[in-house]
C-alpha cells in the first residue's frame, strides 16, 4: 500500500524524498521522551546479546532508534518544575538531587492568596468584598503584605517529597544518559512536520523541508524533508506539536474528549542576592494577583536560582491577556518584591499548558503509532502536576514495546492496546486524571466556584465536581470590550509606540514599570537575558493565519496579546504580521485566536518549524 502524508494544509510537494528505515522513530524530546528511552536503554544495555534486540531494519544490528527534537538543544525546556517525582525515583532509585544542576528536594511548601495592593485587578464584587474583611481582621488571621498564607493545605497540592527542577536541565541529563548507551541517536534541531500515514496506521515522520520561502515554497538551496520509516512512531511532542495534532485530525478523538482548556505558563529565573533568607527546596503557590484568575509560584533552586511565573488560562475571558506585564506586576507584589528587588533577570521563558486532562486524552495508540506525554492527556489537573506523570507515561510505553519485543509480535493497535494501555489504565497516572477530570469546571463561573470545585473534587477523590459546559477556546474569550478603554489604549500605544495590549493595561490604571536594566527589563531585551531566540534559515513559517478576512474584522487581537515573543505584531491590513525570528514556540497564539472558521478551532494553524528560545536555565 502506497503511504499517503498528513501536510496540515502546507503546500504540496510531491517530488522524491530521501528516506531511511529504522526500528522505532520518536518525535519530540521530554519528560515522556526520556521516560520511554531510558526504560528500553537500559533493558538493552543489560542484556545486549538478547536477539529480541536486533534491528529488522538493518539485520544484524540492535535495534536503530531515532529521536527527533525541534529545539537546537535538549535543555531547552521550558519550565521550573515542582513534582513528587514519584515516577521519576522509581526509574533512579538511588537518584541524588546534587547531581542534576538546579535541582533540590522540597522542605517548604506553602500556598498564598494574594490580595491587589494596586486596586487595578478585574475582581468581582464578593471578592472585593472578602478582600476588605481579610484588609480589616488582617492582625486576626495573619494577613502581612497584602498576602494571606493558608492556615490548611489540601493533601492533594502537596508535592513534598518531591523535587524542584528545571526541566531543561533534567533533559539534558537524562538525555546524556540515554546516548551514552549507543543505543538511541537523539537529533536536536530536527523539526518533524508530519507523520507518515497509510490509512489510519503511521509508518514513519517526515522531517520538515528545508531551504524554503516563508510561504514553503522551494527557494535556493532547497533541501526536501527526509521519510523516516519506522515500525513504531513514539509521539512525545507536546501540547501544539504537528504530529500529534495530525493524528488528532485523521483519527479523530474518542466520544466526548475535546482539547478546550489552555494556559500559558511564562516565568523567570531570577539570581537573588547571597543573602537572600530563600532556601533551596522552598515552594510557594499563589492565586489571586494580578488577576484573579491567574495563578502563581515561586520556586527555589540551588545556587540562589529562584523561578517565579504565573499561569494566564484560557478562561480568564479578558481578550487583553498580556503575559509579560502581568509577570512583571506580579514579581513586585509586597509580599514576593522583598525577596526579588535586589535580584538580576538570569532568563525567561513561557510554553503553552494543555489543560482538559482526561477530557482531552486522544487515541492512546494505533497501527504503529503510540503517544505519551502531555500531548496523550497524562497532565493531573487538580495537583497541578504533568513531568512526572509524563515520564511515568514514557516509561509504561517502554515496558511495553519490550514485552512486545520479546514476543516477538508487531505494534498494532491490539498489541499496543493490551500492553501500552491496559497498563496505563491500571496505574496511580489513571488514578489521578480520573479524580481530577472534573476538578477544575468551576472556574468558568469565576475563581471562587472555581476554588470550591477543586476542593470538592479534591476532597471526594473526584467522586463530587461542579458541572459545566466548556466552550472551544476561542469562544472563551469575550467580546466587546469597554469601546472608551479602548480608545484610551490606543491613543497611548501610538503616543508612547507600546503594543496596544500594553497601552490598554495602562489605561487601565496598572502603573507603568520602572524598568531598571537588571530585573526589570523591556519584553524585547528579555529574549536575549540568559539564552537567545534563535530562529535558522530555510524554514517555512509555522504561524499561518487561515483565513485572512477573519483576521482583519477581528477587533480583539488576543494573538497579539498573549503572544510571548512579541512574535506576532499588527499590521496595516489588519492580518498579524508575523516574526519568525521572535517566535519561542509557546503555541499560545493557537488557542488565543478568537476568530473560528469551523466553530470549534481558531483561525490559526501552528505549524512544524525550527528555532524558539534556548536557555539551559528554563
Amino acid at each position: 500500500m502506497i503511504a499517503d502524508l498528513q501536510l496540515q494544509e502546507e503546500p504540496a510537494l510531491e517530488m522524491e524524498r530521501p528516506s531511511i528505515e529504522v526500528d522505532i522513530a520518536c518525535a519530540g524530546f521530554g519528560p515522556a521522551m526520556g521516560g520511554f528511552l531510558t526504560t528500553l536503554t537500559r533493558a538493552w544495555s543489560e542484556n545486549p546479546g538478547d536477539p529480541s534486540f536486533e534491528s529488522r531494519a538493518v539485520p544484524g544490528m540492535p535495534l536503530q532508534v531515532f529521536c527527533y527534537e525541534r529545539s537546537d538543544n535538549l535543555s531547552a525546556g521550558v519550565s521550573g518544575v515542582v513534582t513528587r517525582a514519584r515516577g521519576i525515583r522509581a526509574s533512579f532509585p538511588n537518584l541524588n538531587p546534587a547531581e542534576i544542576p538546579m535541582t533540590a528536594e522540597i522542605h517548604d511548601e506553602r500556598v498564598l492568596y494574594l490580595l491587589d495592593p494596586i486596586g487595578a485587578s478585574r475582581r468581582s464584587v464578593a471578592l472585593r468584598l472578602g478582600d476588605r474583611v481579610l484588609r480589616a481582621a488582617g492582625s486576626l488571621l495573619g494577613v502581612r503584605d497584602d498576602a494571606l498564607e493558608l492556615p490548611w493545605t489540601p493533601a492533594f497540592l502537596h508535592k513534598r517529597p518531591g523535587l524542584v527542577l528545571s526541566i531543561g536541565q533534567f533533559n539534558e541529563w537524562v538525555g546524556a544518559r540515554i546516548m551514552e548507551s549507543g543505543l538511541v541517536q537523539i537529533w536536536p534541531g530536527t523539526p518533524v512536520s508530519a507523520p507518515i500515514f497509510s490509512g489510519k496506521a503511521v509508518e514513519g515522520l517526515r522531517q520538515a523541508d528545508q531551504g524554503v520561502k516563508p510561504t514553503g515554497e522551494p527557494d535556493s538551496g532547497f533541501m526536501p524533508g527526509m521519510d523516516v520509516r519506522a515500525r513504531l512512531t513514539v509521539v512525545g511532542d507536546g501540547p501544539v506539536g504537528a504530529v500529534s495534532r495530525a493524528i488528532d485530525e485523521r483519527v479523530g478523538m474518542p466520544e466526548g474528549h475535546e482539547r478546550r482548556e489552555w494556559a500559558l505558563g511564562m516565568k523567570f529565573v531570577i539570581e537573588v542576592p547571597e543573602d537572600s533568607p530563600l532556601k533551596p527546596g522552598t515552594v510557594w503557590h499563589t492565586f489571586g494577583f494580578p488577576e484573579p484568575e491567574i495563578f502563581g509560584f515561586l520556586y527555589v533552586h540551588p545556587e540562589r536560582l529562584v523561578s517565579v511565573g504565573i499561569f494566564v488560562p484560557s478562561w480568564m475571558g479578558d481578550p487583553q491577556r498580556t503575559g509579560y506585564r502581568y509577570l512583571q506586576h506580579f514579581i513586585q507584589h509586597p509580599a514576593l518584591w522583598p525577596y526579588l528587588k535586589d535580584g538580576t533577570l538570569r532568563s525567561w521563558g513561557a510554553k503553552s499548558l494543555e489543560e482538559s486532562g482526561k477530557r482531552g486524552e486522544p487515541f492512546l495508540s494505533g497501527d504503529g503509532y503510540a503517544r505519551i506525554g502531555e500531548s496523550s492527556g497524562s497532565t493531573n489537573m487538580l495537583t497541578g502536576s504533568g513531568v512526572d506523570e509524563a515520564w511515568t507515561t514514557g516509561v509504561q510505553l517502554g515496558e511495553a514495546v519490550l514485552e512486545l519485543l520479546r514476543a516477538g509480535k508487531p505494534f498494532t493497535k491490539e498489541n499496543l492496546a493490551a500492553t501500552y494501555e491496559t497498563q496505563r489504565l491500571a496505574s496511580w497516572v489513571e488514578r489521578g486524571e480520573q479524580q481530577a477530570a472534573n476538578a477544575r469546571n468551576g472556574f468558568h463561573g469565576g475563581l471562587l466556584r472555581g476554588l470550591a470545585g477543586m476542593a470538592l473534587a479534591g476532597l471526594s477523590g473526584g467522586k463530587l465536581s461542579l458541572g459545566a459546559h466548556i466552550p472551544p477556546a476561542h469562544r472563551q474569550i469575550r467580546r466587546g470590550s469597554d469601546s472608551g478603554l479602548k480608545e484610551r489604549g490606543a491613543l497611548l500605544a501610538i503616543e508612547t509606540g507600546r503594543p496596544l495590549h500594553d497601552a490598554m493595561l495602562s489605561a487601565r490604571g496598572w502603573p507603568e514599570i520602572a524598568f531598571d536594566g537588571r530585573l526589570l527589563v523591556t519584553h524585547q531585551d528579555a529574549l536575549l537575558m540568559g539564552g537567545k531566540v534563535q530562529a535558522m534559515p530555510g524554514f517555512a513559517d509555522h504561524v499561518v493565519f487561515l483565513d485572512k478576512e477573519l483576521c482583519i474584522v477581528c477587533v480583539e487581537k488576543t494573538c497579539i496579546a498573549m503572544c510571548s515573543g512579541q512574535a506576532l505584531t499588527q499590521s496595516a491590513d489588519g492580518v498579524p504580521a508575523f516574526e519568525r525570528e521572535k517566535c519561542v514556540h509557546c503555541g499560545a497564539c493557537l488557542w488565543n485566536c478568537a476568530q473560528s472558521g469551523d466553530g470549534e478551532h481558531g483561525n490559526i494553524e501552528f505549524r512544524a518549524g525550527a528555532g524558539g528560545l534556548h536557555s539551559a536555565e528554563n
